[in-house]
């Protein structure tokens, strides 16, 4: 199955993705949990019994917000309430299953064109109601969690009506796709001309275009296709001031490049209602194949050479001792070298793959690696959308399992991984449970890379506050350590006050400014970004 197969589906407010790709907990999981001391926990109320918190828009608000857009076009039943309540973060997800709903908008709205997106940012701003942007929803960190405080309201602005290829110039190898378009259907509108995005996340089957740009997302192939920034070359943003439009040519000097202004802005400025992005033929041939290092650092220092000094492949990324060992690297359980070590993965997309892939041999051989052929980057290849699937039944069972990242140079990359590493295993013991802490290297540039850290443990008492300690004690490790608190996750309210630490007052109060001009009423996203 290629990710233009994938389908586009409305996911359950708190089960990832397609109900027919469901997976069961593997046998020797459920054994591993026992022995981290997991238990089962209680069935999670359905959504149709969540608690839910009254509606309070004024009359006034939504007529104007209905007359913008349509009264088709409001909805506030219950069920769109919830499945529009917060994101995809472990936390999320535990107080959706326990009936939580308390973070739950007022009101969906569905814009269907641009302009209608601005009368609603008009009228919120008028009648100071907080505007929630809202296409794909797969935050982690917070990001559909706004501050209240202050409102008269708070809508989701969902923007899965616009969802088209807007135009494609097959010359200049670029593309115009509305901010709503999802991963699957983005890539079918742009394979039916012959061309691929490239950018694959794992949360690809429920990400969209507007929530790539806006947290800056890097996906799976970055090495070969870049981080969607690197692809953005317009973008068109709706503010309740108006509309701006950005990219009138690939690169320029007239001024800083506000379209980087723009990207990773995470709807606290604007609404991204479309995106242009460079595109790429669709590719000829894939092939992954599995490499074996004795370690992460002999393994680490390939990578960084192939990184550096080239060729490239389209995927690179390298799992550490403890994630090769059980396959975490490997969802559908291929070996991922028997005797140890670690395993990466490398893949080729294009029409030169036959030379490419022999001249990255040479140089993986050269640095200590053993070829493992095909198998095992293969079977990642087709797994590489299961984890969140994987998540579901892993909660039922009673773990706590979440992903953190971030990234550094490579100097600071060993350093890094220990730091974070220790930071969350000294606060789950400390909370009385052990951890298994996983972590791969999934991102790669000439200067740096980035770090994946898995967790799993048994769930406490109150899991939420379990993971709160142990986030912050990461986050404070990857402030000390001089690293970036998100490589490709982004801010939300999670990592908000270390993102304040990390770029300084005098930055924070630039953001202010900017959220000032565009959003003077404060309306757009409150307190995601910035406070």
């Amino acid at each position: 199955m290629t990710e233009s197969d994938l389908p586009v589906v409305d996911m359950h407010p708190y089960l990832w993705g397609d109900p027919e790709r469901a997976v069961a907990l593997p046998e020797a999981a459920g054994a591993a949990l026992a022995h981290l001391g997991a238990s089962p926990s209680p069935e999670p109320v359905q959504p149709a019994d969540s608690r839910l918190p009254e509606v309070v828009l004024p009359n006034r608000a939504r007529a104007a917000i209905e007359s913008a857009v349509g009264a088709e076009h409001v909805s506030l039943d219950p069920g769109v309430r919830v499945g529009h309540t917060r994101g995809w973060s472990t936390p999320d997800l535990l107080r959706l299953r326990s009936g939580d709903a308390s973070d739950a908008p007022d009101a969906v709205v569905f814009p269907g064109t641009h302009e209608e997106v601005l009368a609603v940012l008009r009228a919120c701003s008028e009648h100071r109601v907080a505007v929630v942007p809202y296409s794909g929803g797969t935050s982690v960190v917070g990001g559909l969690r706004p501050a209240r405080t202050g409102f008269a309201g708070v809508v989701a602005l969902d923007l899965r009506r616009m969802d088209a290829l807007l135009a494609l110039d097959a010359v200049s190898r670029t593309a115009t796709l509305q901010a709503g378009a999802r991963g699957p259907h983005a890539e079918r509108l742009l394979g039916g001309h012959g061309f691929t995005l490239g950018h694959f996340p794992q949360s690809y089957e429920g990400a969209s275009i507007g929530g790539y740009a806006a947290a800056r997302s890097a996906g799976q192939s970055s090495a070969g296709y870049g981080r969607f920034d690197e692809m953005v070359v317009g973008v068109v943003l709706a503010t309740p001031r108006g509309t701006v439009e950005l990219g009138s040519a690939p690169k320029s000097a007239a001024g800083p490049d506000l379209r980087q202004l723009v990207l990773g802005s995470e709807g606290a400025i604007g609404v991204i209602t479309s995106v242009t992005v460079r595109l790429r033929p669709v590719p000829r041939e894939r092939v992954y194949e599995g490499w074996r290092f004795d370690s992460f650092d002999t393994g680490t220092a390939a990578l960084r050479q192939l990184a550096q000094d080239g060729p490239s492949p389209t995927v690179l990324r390298l799992s550490d001792e403890a994630e090769t060992a059980v396959n975490m690297a490997d969802p559908n359980g291929e070996p991922g070298g028997g005797s140890g070590g670690c395993l990466a993965v490398v893949g080729f997309e294009g029409a030169d793959v036959s030379a490419k892939r022999e001249a990255v041999a040479r140089v993986l051989r050269e640095a200590g690696g053993e070829p493992l052929g095909t198998g095992p980057g293969e079977s990642w290849r087709e797994g590489r959308y299961r984890a969140p699937y994987l998540r579901d039944p892993l909660l039922a069972a009673g773990a706590l399992v979440e992903t953190l990242e971030t990234a550094t140079f490579w100097s600071g990359l060993p350093a890094l991984r220990t730091a974070v590493t220790d930071a969350l295993t000294s606060a789950l013991s400390a909370q009385g449970t052990s951890a298994l802490v996983l972590c791969h290297i999934s991102h790669v540039y000439e200067t740096g890379a980035s770090l994946y850290f898995t967790v799993v443990c048994a769930q406490a008492e109150d899991p939420v506050s379990q993971w709160r300690e142990a986030k912050r004690a990461a986050n404070e490790a990857i402030r000390a350590a001089g690293a970036t608190i998100s490589h490709h996750h982004g801010v939300g309210t999670d990592h908000r006050d270390t993102y304040a630490q990390e770029i300084g007052p005098l930055a924070v109060e630039a953001l202010r400014a900017v959220k000032s001009t565009f959003d003077p009423a404060g309306i757009l996203n409150p307190g995601v970004l910035i406070s």
